[in-house]
């Protein structure tokens, strides 16, 4: 569903708290792979997740459809939703520690995202992308994320500030072609990723240390050589 903008974050062990801790299983999918996602529904992009201010927990409490109806988590009336539009029975599933691609962590940095909308024509969105954190780099290169591969980004100046190990490029899928505000699909998005670097765009992490993220925080990158690299 819709990604949440958020000022702040707690980076617990398995990435952002209550980050893809939610998914819907084709009830009667005997695959290896039973979830639902926008791969198969592009209308779910429209959904949007939300907390009641209430809420003391990091996960949504409730879900607004694209025609501005809020319907609780975990309520039947969801599942029924999602099952109508899907044409199948689905049932939403709390995974403890989430359910991840590659990693449990992914960044990109905006060059990156504004560079691969300017060959595909698109307007930058980094919504498309869906990433755990967007980067703005001293650098104005894209794809320099690649080079981050080995290293460590460390978030804020102090010796124990939350930091994540860069572990492997991200391949991309079909999911960066569809529009956010309206889930129309754009096939010049992957063309144009696959045409100048290998489907790929951004990069994957493990968390190495748990803190909190910040909008505004400068970001240090420990490459594999040790020598130390500001980012922001």
């Amino acid at each position: 569903m819709a990604g949440e903008r958020l000022d702040a974050a707690a980076l617990g062990w398995h990435g952002l708290e209550g980050d893809r801790r939610l998914a819907f299983r084709r009830i009667h999918d005997r695959s290896g792979f039973p979830w639902l996602s926008a791969s198969q529904l592009p209308a779910m992009v429209l959904f949007t997740p939300h907390r009641s201010q209430a809420a003391e927990s990091d996960l949504p409490t409730h879900v607004r459809t694209p025609e501005g109806t809020d319907i609780p988590v975990f309520s039947e009336e969801l599942d029924a939703e999602i099952g109508r539009r899907s044409g199948a029975p689905v049932q939403l599933t709390h995974w403890k520690h989430g359910i991840f691609d590659e990693a449990s962590v992914s960044v990109i940095a905006l060059e990156t995202v504004d560079e691969i909308s300017r060959l595909a024509r698109v307007t930058p969105d980094v919504r498309r992308f869906r990433p755990n954190l967007l980067v703005r780099a001293a650098k104005s290169v894209p794809f320099q994320e690649d080079a981050w591969v080995g290293g460590l980004l460390r978030f804020g100046g102090s010796d124990d500030a939350p930091a994540v190990a860069v572990t492997m490029r991200d391949l991309r899928c079909a999911m960066l072609n569809l529009d956010p505000d309206t889930a129309t699909p754009t096939p010049e998005m992957m063309k144009a990723v696959v045409r100048v670097h290998g489907n790929t765009a951004g990069v994957y992490g493990a968390v190495t240390r748990t803190g909190r993220l910040e909008v505004g925080q400068s970001i240090f990158l420990s490459a594999a050589t040790s020598k130390q690299e500001r980012r922001s």
